[in-house]
């Protein structure tokens, strides 16, 4: 049980935190009322309590909120410790809070405070800014790199919304944030497949063939896709962009592409990783369907398919 009191001297709770006297002082005015080593829900409760001090009630949601390693903990990563032995705990309070870091708690501010969604009754950042956060203190290449891909390929959060997050902290200028990111990217892709086949198999949908190159006989290079089915002149192609580089220029690029290939009758169907996680049957459905409609066209143009 914790509690949270004055300063702990010349009181009665002075005598119950002298030694021998059952009590034990995590923080400043926040105490354990036994004397055994602290688990992580103690230190987890204990970190919002110093938080919450003379914080003022705000209109809707918590004023303070678990966040870093302790919220990847919590969110059920294996690749971080649990909050009982992590060095510190990671608070986020809003940027107007006159509130400091403290023994283990470490403060940390936001221009404005992200939903929280409550994890075992403790409220916990989304797992991107969580990770952005814990990214910030660390200085071990192997452990972002272990968290970044945990995130992918648990399917805790796409690979765009933690890149957005890095973005946003200013960490891509990192080496080793920006070596973890390439990873991160190739891991998203890999996930990102892995579902794409799934949908196929799962819904029934005709085995196209996978990840190839279409050339114009004798002419240009018309692009990569990852999945082809060519009687009925369809295809589909993950949209995988990273955010970190030119949204405009690349979806330029992907626009040239598909109009291209659609001057020529070829069907081309985008889809994005978080529909192949979120929403896998209603994008079979959009590729059913457009399988389907071939046979309402104009017969494509002969086109050469090559392995990628």
């Amino acid at each position: 049980m914790i509690t949270a009191s004055g300063p702990c001297r010349g009181t009665e709770v002075g005598a119950y935190c002298r030694p021998g006297g059952g009590w034990q002082q995590l923080l400043p005015g926040i105490f354990l009322l036994h004397p055994g080593r602290p688990t992580g829900e103690d230190r987890v409760e204990a970190a919002l309590l110093y938080a919450r001090r003379g914080g003022a009630v705000p209109r809707q949601g918590p004023d303070a909120v678990i966040t870093g390693q302790a919220a990847l903990a919590l969110h059920g990563f294996s690749s971080v410790s649990s909050p009982a032995d992590l060095e510190r705990i990671e608070v986020l309070v809003a940027r107007t809070r006159r509130l400091r870091s403290t023994g283990w708690v470490r403060v940390v501010r936001a221009q404005e405070m992200p939903e929280a969604p409550y994890l075992s009754g403790v409220p916990v950042v989304p797992v991107a800014r969580a990770l952005a956060d814990a990214v910030s203190g660390l200085t071990d290449p192997g452990l972002v790199r272990r968290l970044l891909t945990e995130a992918v390929r648990g399917g805790h959060c796409e690979p765009g919304a933690v890149v957005r997050e890095l973005n946003r902290a200013r960490l891509l200028t990192r080496p080793h944030v920006v070596d973890a990111v390439d990873s991160l990217l190739a891991e998203g892709r890999a996930v990102a497949e892995e579902r794409l086949y799934a949908m196929v198999r799962e819904h029934g949908l005709p085995d196209p063939l996978w990840n190839v190159d279409l050339r114009l006989p004798g002419g240009p290079h018309l692009g990569g896709l990852d999945a082809y089915w060519p009687d009925q002149a369809v295809a589909v192609e993950l949209d995988t962009r990273a955010p970190r580089q030119d949204d405009d220029a690349l979806w330029s690029e992907y626009t040239r592409k598909r109009e291209h290939l659609e001057r020529l009758g070829i069907t081309v169907v985008h889809i994005t990783p978080r529909k192949l996680r979120e929403a896998r049957e209603q994008q079979a459905t959009v590729v059913r369907t457009a399988l389907m409609a071939a046979t309402d066209r104009q017969p494509a143009a002969y086109v050469v398919v090559l392995p990628r």
